[in-house]
C-alpha cells in the first residue's frame, strides 16, 4: 500500500505550523512545527489502517467518490482526511486530496 499526497495538501501542511504560532495555539515555533510534522507523518503512515467512511456529497469539490479518515489529536481536535482509493498494478494506494479539522467543517459531517 502506498499513500499518495496531493501538492497542494502538503504546501497546507507547511503553512499550518505558521498559522498555529502566529494565532498562539503554540507558544514556540517549533511545537507548532512538530505538531503540523506529526500529524503529516501519522496520515502518511497510518492512513490504510484506518477505518474509513464515505464522504458526504459536499465534499465532491475535491474530488468524486471521496472517503475520509479520522485523524484524533486531542480531546478538542480531530483532523478529517479525504482520499480516494485507487489499485494500479497490483498496488493500492490512497490518494490524499484534502485535510481539515473538526473546528473548520464539522458542520458538514
Amino acid at each position: 500500500m502506498r499513500v499518495i499526497i496531493l501538492p497542494e495538501v502538503i504546501d497546507y501542511f507547511l503553512e499550518l505550523a505558521s498559522l498555529f504560532y502566529d494565532k498562539g495555539y503554540f507558544g514556540f515555533e517549533y511545537n507548532a512545527v512538530q505538531y503540523a510534522r506529526e500529524l503529516f507523518e501519522e496520515i502518511r503512515d497510518n492512513l490504510p489502517t484506518k477505518h474509513k467512511k464515505v464522504a458526504p456529497e459536499y465534499f465532491d469539490k475535491y474530488g468524486e467518490g471521496l472517503f475520509y479518515a479520522v485523524f484524533r489529536r486531542n480531546k478538542n481536535t480531530s483532523w478529517y482526511v479525504f482520499f480516494n482509493i485507487y489499485q494500479t498494478g497490483g498496488e493500492v494506494v490512497y490518494f490524499v486530496r484534502y485535510v481539515s479539522n473538526n473546528h473548520v467543517i464539522a458542520q458538514y459531517l
